[in-house]
């Protein structure tokens, strides 16, 4: 697997859909740019008014872009606002769960009286790290999503699956076990990006962002559930797995800090 240098990068399309504007390609975090007539213009999510009857997985229409619009506009990552409510959205609708504490045990895939309440009226996630540096990403294992912060200001909200605290087979005989599968608590770094699947003793995983070893990342995986259960590492959404790598910077020795937080299963 490659070593390489990844610096700030913001593509057109993430930005847009995370309810931002087109940044700098320099290569680092650029000035926003918008026109006089835009800046007029409120920006779309910056106001929601829920509709009368709850919103549900499969559903599609202009109820369902407006919340798309919303919870782009609040740093999560819903996906294109095409008005239909995929996966993409159902993910970014747990994480804004997660984040609000609205409960996730009963119809987790529909957006009803609380969640509507408190996309009217959200709260930030809690800062783990309040001295970590502008620029970090914190992962609630309890809660079970991650922030991105950059200018200590929230970019990118996802809901994520840690490792599930179980034993595992591992070592090529099928009676041998490992684990728990832990997913560790501490202060790394992102030090090593592989690009696409890349295999690895317990299965692949898709652009890892690694922060111990080639063994423990941030990494795409399918599925994404709310149960934890990974084998340790930090599993997010494919969609959003895709362009991750390009909101941190990863070096050996100085790549963004990743601060892990929270009880882990098992333990």
């Amino acid at each position: 697997m490659r070593r390489r240098v990844v610096g700030w990068l913001s593509t057109a399309g993430v930005v847009t859909a995370l309810g931002a504007s087109v940044l700098s390609q320099s290569g680092n975090a650029g000035a926003a740019v918008a026109s006089p007539a835009a800046r007029s213009v409120p920006a779309a999510g910056a106001v929601y008014t829920p509709p009368k009857g709850p919103l549900n997985y499969g559903m599609h229409g202009p109820a369902v872009r407006r919340l798309q619009e919303r919870l782009a506009y609040l740093h999560y990552y819903p996906g294109r606002p095409d008005g239909q409510f995929g996966l993409s959205t159902l993910e970014a609708v747990w994480a804004f769960k997660e984040v609000q504490g609205v409960q996730t045990t009963i119809a987790p895939n529909d957006v009803t009286g609380k969640m509507k309440r408190a996309l009217v009226h959200p709260r930030q996630p809690k800062v783990l790290v309040p001295k970590g540096g502008s620029w970090r990403v914190e992962v609630h294992l309890t809660l079970g999503y991650l922030v991105l912060y950059r200018h200590n200001v929230p970019q990118l909200i996802s809901h994520i699956s840690p490792g599930g605290g179980y034993y595992y087979p591992c070592g090529g005989n099928p009676k041998a076990t490992c684990g728990p599968a832990i997913t560790p608590d501490g202060n790394f770094r992102a030090h090593w990006y592989a690009s696409g699947w890349v295999k690895v003793p317990l299965g692949t995983m898709y652009n890892p962002v690694f922060f111990i070893g080639g063994s423990y990342a941030i990494h795409g995986d399918v599925p994404v559930p709310l149960a934890a259960v990974s084998h340790g590492c930090v599993r997010i959404p494919m969609d959003i797995a895709a362009f991750f790598h390009r909101m941190v910077y990863v070096n050996e020795a100085k790549g963004t800090p990743i601060y892990i937080r929270g009880r882990v299963p098992g333990t």
